[in-house]
């Protein structure tokens, strides 16, 4: 039995309750957050990029399933790591780079709620509000997440629910009154480069991430054997249709300057034009409740992960005298600091922080499966290899945009990586010595 087992109640969540959770982080943060980011990097094409990334996606997510479908686990990513390479440095380094990119994930959507909630009161988008919003959602969340795994089921398959039908309505719509044009509504005349266009798609990615928050909840999905691929599965088509939808909706009614100019609330603005002020309602209360849902779809894998690494002893944990078990603390720990980023880092950094973080611990992910698992795992050496490849040159295009861009985003996660990597090697060493 895996360590802090008796914590995890297998059979407590369902088929749809997976799914939930995963589409609960894609579609909290991918549309919302990153639609407008993605256009002002891929110019005119950004619809075609979502499709792109769903496919680089797939790729990747074929590690994942191989993994999970022979290993499933309430720890996730945190235990295919531990299998490929053993209790070491670069099983923990790996895992707290997802822990990471997970909880910079939670700081985006918490912003992202700030910034479409206050589209309702023509408040500028610089305001105190914003973060201050972002950090209440993030309490709401925690005080959600100690309620238990039912109440979360519940609540993300509600709330999924909504917020898919709610974003294929305001695609089709939109659509629609653009005469099914899939293009935007004035010719683009922005100069994009190679290099552009493949980093938007890192950003696309990050916004399919989410699916690999169902491996998480590995132990405590009903028929895990099956049910982790295949919600992982279902996840990724839903959101790939609905990101498409969204996406083509925006570029018909929107020219591309005023997405770029609105990119942190995209679908808001393209509202306006084509619904009015019932439009602008409309698409932000769906926001409120997609960045909602994935807050707590969010900060549920993240804390699973954290406590299932505590139980490993691949990272340090202290009580500070909390009651409750590592789990709840894990929980704390991670709404602190994503309450943190939300007050200091705005959405354009917290969202490339994160695909950085997120491709690195992914290309350490594929070559764990192909380097050490093949004679445990029945894999297709070509389809991994192109995964790392994939994500190796989105990546190096991101670093190489943003280098150019914002020195300062890359030096500190740069730096944040070496202060992970230095960090669990020193704590390893010291543990190794106290035993």
């Amino acid at each position: 039995m895996e360590p802090g087992m008796n914590r995890y109640k297998p059979n407590s969540l369902t088929l749809k309750g997976a799914v939930s959770l995963g589409t609960g982080v894609m579609i909290g943060a991918g549309i919302f957050a990153l639609l407008g980011q993605v256009a002002e990097l891929a110019g005119g094409l950004f619809p075609t990029v979502f499709l792109i990334g769903a496919i680089v996606t797939a790729f990747s997510a074929y590690s994942y399933i191989k993994f999970s479908n022979t290993y499933p686990s309430a720890g996730g990513i945190a235990m295919y790591l531990e299998k490929a390479y053993g209790k070491g440095l670069i099983t923990g380094f790996g895992a707290l780079l997802m822990a990471f990119s997970m909880v910079i994930n939670e700081s985006l959507v918490a912003r992202t709620f700030g910034t479409y909630t206050i589209q309702l009161f023509n408040i500028e988008e610089g305001s105190f509000l914003v973060p201050l919003l972002g950090v209440g959602l993030l309490v709401f969340a925690f005080v959600v997440n100690i309620s238990g795994n039912r109440v979360i089921e519940e609540f993300s398959s509600f709330m999924a629910f909504i917020k898919i039908a709610g974003i294929a309505i305001f695609g089709i719509a939109g659509l629609w009154l653009a005469d099914f044009s899939f293009t935007s509504t004035s010719p683009d005349t922005t100069v994009t480069t190679t290099e552009e266009y493949l980093a938007s798609i890192a950003l696309a990615v990050l916004a399919y991430k989410g699916f690999t928050t169902i491996t998480n909840s590995g132990s405590e999905i009903d028929n895990p054997h099956q049910n982790v691929s295949r919600a992982i599965v279902i996840s990724i088509a839903i959101c790939t249709i609905v990101y498409l939808l969204a996406a083509l909706a925006v570029a018909g009614n929107l020219t591309l300057p005023q997405i770029i100019q609105a990119k942190n609330f995209a679908l808001a603005e393209a509202a306006r034009p084509a619904f009015g002020n019932f439009g602008l309602w409309f698409t932000v209360i769906l926001a409120i409740i997609a960045t909602t849902s994935g807050i707590i779809a969010s900060v549920f894998a993240v804390s699973r992960m954290l406590a299932m690494l505590t139980d490993m002893h691949l990272v340090p944990h202290k009580h500070f005298d909390m009651p409750g078990n590592v789990q709840k603390h894990t929980l704390v720990y991670t709404v602190v600091v994503a309450i943190l980023l939300t007050i200091f880092f705005d959405l354009s950094r917290i969202a490339s922080l994160g695909a950085i973080f997120y491709l690195v611990m992914d290309i350490i992910i594929h070559w764990g499966l192909l380097r050490h698992m093949r004679e445990d795992i029945d894999i297709k050496p070509y389809i991994v290899i192109t995964a790392i490849a994939l994500d190796a040159v989105i990546l190096s295009s991101l670093l190489l945009i943003k280098a150019s861009t914002d020195t300062l985003l890359v030096v500190v996660a740069l730096i944040g990586m070496l202060l992970i990597f230095v960090g669990e090697k020193i704590f390893l060493h010291l543990r190794s010595d106290q035993e």
